[in-house]
């Protein structure tokens, strides 16, 4: 069984940046907040103090631990930030993410082996700005996918190797509906993401080419896409028609985000696809506004696939809690509230059965298991 861990948006600018070891220079350029400090003083006005400098692990708290006892083979992670000292800020843009090149080991604490970078963050100070991140990640020995110095490069996915002379493919890119700049398109001389800009069945075709072409026998193949707005439930048609197309062309999972909430997962063709993950790190603590949707809470997906086919196998959710701009095991009680709320998204799924996962002390996981009826998808607490 090969087991991949998938998370959505991963915020190290901005308020995050300021509580490590070497943060930025904190001025923004928003309409209500010209200092990113003031982030982490909404945080502690919500949570309680945060010490400075937190040391480098500090954001992921509890999910290092979750991490290391489910040892997925291949780590990916929506990167939603710049890596830069630049300070040439994006004009047209109100929000700017970036985090000083110093702060790269609080990203390497988790040990991603891909960062996806097609999001609508990535440069936020320019093409400068997008070129220091790339050379900061590289000189990290950070594998990226879905920006580059051109297009063929932003294009290229991000090769893992695998037991079996087998692979991991991850294909990235990102889509208008997330934010992202048409102008912010990597061409063939200049750098930026790679870009979607449609749900037209022309654009599917030509990722799907891309996955097709790429993909030997034996590898496993993955669309990850940064798409959709910040907030609600409801999908569109066209959007379940691409995350569908791309699993028809190849690939076994589409990996999600953009959205600050999980939205819903489904199968498809034996195949899994995660609409949107959900944030995982970033300084929203203190901000209101959307309280219904519970963006404090936090989803990590441990995904194992057959390693022949592609095909589902299971799904292990752990939900953690943003506290004090760190990640906590959830209670028992925002436990149980995303058991309701993933019975309700998970589609093809059958409901939620309290289990136990010896894997996570302290902590709830979901579960989704092939069995003669199906995919059956349960929520068990340890």
């Amino acid at each position: 069984m090969t087991t991949l861990f998938f998370c959505g948006d991963v915020m190290l600018g901005r308020g995050v940046d300021q509580i490590l070891p070497h943060p930025c220079d904190p001025e923004l350029r928003e309409s209500y907040v010209r200092d990113a400090r003031e982030y982490v003083r909404l945080a502690e006005a919500e949570n309680g103090p945060i010490p400075r400098p937190v040391d480098f692990g500090w954001p992921w708290g509890d999910a290092l631990e979750v991490l290391d006892a489910a040892a997925p083979d291949v780590r990916v992670i929506n990167l939603e930030t710049s890596v830069t000292r630049h300070d040439a800020f994006a004009p047209g843009k109100e929000i700017h993410y970036r985090m000083h090149p110093a702060n790269l080991p609080c990203l390497a604490a988790a040990r991603p082996d891909v960062c996806v970078l097609a999001n609508n963050h990535v440069l936020d100070f320019g093409r400068p700005g997008l070129a220091e991140t790339l050379h900061s990640l590289s000189g990290a020995r950070l594998r990226t996918a879905g920006a580059g110095r051109d297009s063929t490069a932003a294009s290229h996915p991000a090769i893992v190797p695998l037991d079996g002379d087998r692979r991991l493919l991850v294909f990235a890119f990102g889509m208008p509906s997330s934010g992202i700049p048409y102008h912010w398109a990597a061409t063939a001389d200049l750098s930026g993401v790679s870009f979607v800009a449609s749900h037209s069945g022309t654009a599917a075709a030509e990722v799907a080419d891309h996955v097709r072409r790429m993909k030997r026998p034996g590898d496993i193949a993955v669309a990850s896409v940064h798409w959709g707005s910040n907030w609600g439930y409801d999908l569109s048609r066209d959007h379940i028609a691409l995350a569908h197309a791309l699993i028809d062309a190849g690939a076994d999972v589409v990996h999600g985000h953009s959205s600050h909430h999980p939205r819903p997962l489904e199968t498809y063709r034996g195949k899994l696809v995660l609409h949107g993950c959900g944030d995982l790190i970033n300084d929203y603590e203190g901000i209101t506004g959307y309280e219904r949707y519970r963006d404090d809470l936090r989803l990590l997906y441990f995904v194992s696939l057959e390693p022949d086919t592609g095909r589902l196998a299971e799904v292990r959710v752990v939900p953690l809690q943003a506290r004090r701009m760190r990640l906590c095991h959830a209670s028992s009680e925002d436990s149980q509230w995303l058991r309701s709320l993933l019975d309700q998204l998970a589609l093809g799924f059958r409901p939620c059965v309290a289990t136990d996962w010896a894997g996570s002390v302290g902590s709830v996981g979901l579960v989704g298991s092939v069995d003669s009826a199906g995919y059956a998808l349960s929520l068990r607490a340890a």
